[in-house]
């Protein structure tokens, strides 16, 4: 005899739909106030600027593009870059010494970062500008032989500008060696000891395997070091460096139209600094490209070892 079908179960009621809710945004009424508030003082400061007749804009603007502010606007960008090319080299050879197994030359790069680290960049400058009181001439000879090479007048070899950069540039080698330093030993030492492994040379390791990877730690504080150098040109004005700063306060030692000529200055250095943020920016993103993300970097330098073995 057939099983009896047991009876179908009863539905579930379907729970009721919940009442739609109304999202109520928040109201932040205080940033609201501290906006109003902070765009009537700019705004305030801004309109003093412009109707102060002793700024007298149309002057600032007349001054913009006199030869005499072109031409130390060129100097102050010569001596940024001759400034930041000779620190970096330098600060790449330095930070390389600052971890070397000789003791020499550990020694000496401490000493070196002990002293441009350990003394302000002004009395620096001010050294190398009146270098001839402690070496009125220069000169080099053969030893033993009486042979003279170079004999010349300190006052002529050391001009103010090759005090600027002298002193601009052996500064920031210091900085730039403790920041290289920094990026280099951001870099895994499991990546140097494998490209060991593969029979590279210390000297290829360090320009195909470090430094690349350590590009993206060294190059935010550099770039802010290249904007420092950039204002810390004005420092040679003390030394008569010819820089844009120079420039502007030879003429208004003789005119007397202080504020406009300093609003000049101040504006080309906004100017060049703007540009030098937005290059920054931009290798920022270069050398960052790969970190942070799930995949891994295309250059690589692990990735490459394989076929770099290939070529040695």
């Amino acid at each position: 005899m057939p099983t009896p079908a047991a009876p179908p179960t009863p539905r579930a009621a379907a729970p009721p739909r919940p009442e739609e809710l109304t999202a109520v945004p928040v109201r932040h009424y205080g940033r609201w106030l501290g906006a109003i508030v902070v765009s009537l003082a700019a705004g305030s400061l801004l309109w003093s600027l412009l109707t102060n007749p002793n700024l007298d804009i149309r002057l600032v603007l007349s001054y913009l593009t006199r030869d005499f502010v072109l031409r130390g606007l060129g100097i102050t960008i010569v001596l940024t870059v001759v400034a930041m090319v000779i620190g970096v080299l330098g600060g790449v050879l330095l930070a390389v010494m600052r971890m070397s197994p000789n003791p020499v030359l550990r020694t000496v790069a401490w000493f070196y970062l002990w002293f441009f680290r350990g003394t302000p960049l002004l009395v620096q400058i001010i050294f190398w500008g009146f270098l001839g009181a402690l070496y009125p001439r220069l000169f080099m000879e053969i030893p033993f032989t009486g042979i003279v090479l170079f004999d010349e007048p300190t006052s002529q070899v050391v001009t103010p500008f090759v005090a600027a950069v002298l002193g601009l540039a052996l500064n920031e080698v210091a900085y730039a060696a403790e920041i290289i330093r920094g990026g280099m030993l951001s870099v895994d030492r499991g990546q140097t000891e494998a490209a060991q492994a593969l029979g590279m040379r210390r000297i290829k390791i360090l320009r195909r395997i470090v430094l690349p990877q350590a590009m993206r730690v060294i190059v935010p504080p550099m770039g802010n070091d290249t904007i420092n150098m950039l204002k810390m040109t004005a420092l040679v004005s003390v030394i008569g460096g010819s820089d844009l700063l120079t420039a502007v306060q030879n003429v208004y030692a003789q005119n007397f139209q202080v504020i406009p000529l300093l609003a000049v200055a101040v504006f080309w250095y906004l100017a060049l600094t703007s540009l030098l943020s937005v290059g920054q920016h931009y290798l920022e993103k270069r050398f960052g490209r790969g970190f942070g993300e799930t995949a891994a970097p295309r250059n690589g330098a692990l990735s490459r070892l394989i076929s770099t073995k290939e070529r040695l």
